[in-house]
């Protein structure tokens, strides 16, 4: 098997590096939109940087959540033929409505026709430059192929616009930028990055190629787990390393696909506003007590390699192991006051879930463990 490393053409990183940005749009000078969120125009850098790149773009994009196909609809109509470059600063929301607005400003139908699951046009490579700087470490949009796009009201629909040409040219990877954010945040954000990681490193699209990257991702996250939230110099340190697991874990999951978590949580995403990291981290829990129960003899084989690589000399069952570790090291317990679920709205889920990747199909049952373990049904 062939493993396909999609990549940025360049990637600027380092605490501080977001100074690198209006450079890099003085010596290109084009008409250039930003994408960005109200938290990122409060914050420091902004106000640091305000008075030298604010004279570079032509307009501004606030995004506040997942976007809608008729929200980039509206972008779309209002920006077409007007823009030539994107920048988007901000969480995985921010950029994959940037990525999103970026190739569909080049195509001449609505966003639901282009979109996986419901879509019934295929996407073209066209789209704009983009420049891609994430203030969160989690969802890796930076260095994927894919914009996520969510409806909510008729079609319920969580889904990507995919195409290989949609991976950011230039991304800014500043790890100052996560310093603020809430404990909840940087916890929920570095577990969505952890299970693109460990999703990525089970699959069985996966090779030895690809677990070397998820493997080396996932040693940064553990590194970093613990200490996201300290002011000190341990904390910077941190910040870098699961900025880093973030970015290995967007480039694992574009060659190695995602398995049974995200087969669930995309479903989930498409019909409730819970933050998707704090979902993919309370559907890990559960999803690691099946898997050590598994007889699957591929996946022992690959988390005795894996606790030997992260926990060496640990005893423990691997995947009872894991499991306890991220529990014991959290900066927030996350999985405490689980969300609500109805059981019409668990049903609609496992209509729809699948195990994607996995090496396991997952049954239903098993599934409706997951669910039900992760959240408060009734």
């Amino acid at each position: 098997m062939i493993a396909s490393q999609i990549a940025n053409r360049q990637t600027f990183f380092g605490r501080g590096s977001l100074r690198e940005l209006q450079p890099l749009l003085c010596n290109a000078p084009l008409p250039t939109l930003l994408f960005c969120g109200h938290s990122f125009l409060k914050s420091p850098a902004w106000q640091a940087l305000e008075a030298d790149l604010a004279p570079q773009f032509i307009g501004m994009e606030i995004v506040s959540h997942e976007a809608s196909p008729n929200e980039i609809d509206a972008w779309v109509a209002r920006w077409r033929g007007k823009v030539q470059r994107v920048v988007a600063i901000g969480g995985g929301s921010v950029l994959d409505a940037a990525k999103a607005f970026a190739a569909l400003s080049q195509h001449p139908l609505n966003t639901l026709r282009y979109l996986e699951k419901v879509g019934d046009t295929a996407i073209s490579g066209e789209t704009l430059p983009l420049i891609a700087v994430p203030t969160t470490a989690g969802t890796g949009s930076e260095v994927t192929q894919n914009a996520v796009v969510t409806e909510k009201v008729e079609t319920k629909v969580k889904a990507s616009l995919r195409h290989a040409n949609f991976v950011p040219p230039i991304a800014i990877l500043d790890p100052d930028l996560l310093r603020g954010a809430s404990d909840r945040v940087l916890a929920c954000c570095a577990i969505d990055a952890f299970t693109h990681l460990f999703e990525a490193y089970l699959s069985a699209k996966g090779n030895i190629f690809t677990r070397h990257t998820a493997l080396a991702g996932m040693r940064a996250f553990i590194s970093a787990w613990p200490h996201l939230n300290r002011e000190d110099e341990q904390g910077n340190i941190a910040r870098e390393q699961m900025m880093i697991a973030s970015w290995q874990g967007g480039l694992s999951l574009s060659m190695a696909g995602l398995g049974v978590i995200h087969g669930i949580a995309g479903e989930l995403g498409a019909i409730k506003d819970y933050h998707h990291g704090e979902i993919c981290g309370r559907l890990l829990l559960p999803f690691l007590h099946l898997l050590g129960e598994s007889d699957n003899a591929e996946q022992q084989q690959l988390m005795d390699e894996l606790s030997t690589a992260l926990f060496p000399g640990f005893t423990l069952p691997p995947a009872t192991m894991l499991a306890s570790w991220l529990k014991d090291q959290a900066i927030t317990p996350f999985w405490h006051d689980p969300q609500p679920l109805t059981e019409a709205e668990v049903e609609w889920i496992l209509a729809r879930s699948n195990s994607k990747n996995s090496r396991v199909n997952y049954t239903e049952q098993q599934q409706r463990f997951m669910l039900e373990q992760a959240f408060h049904v009734r």
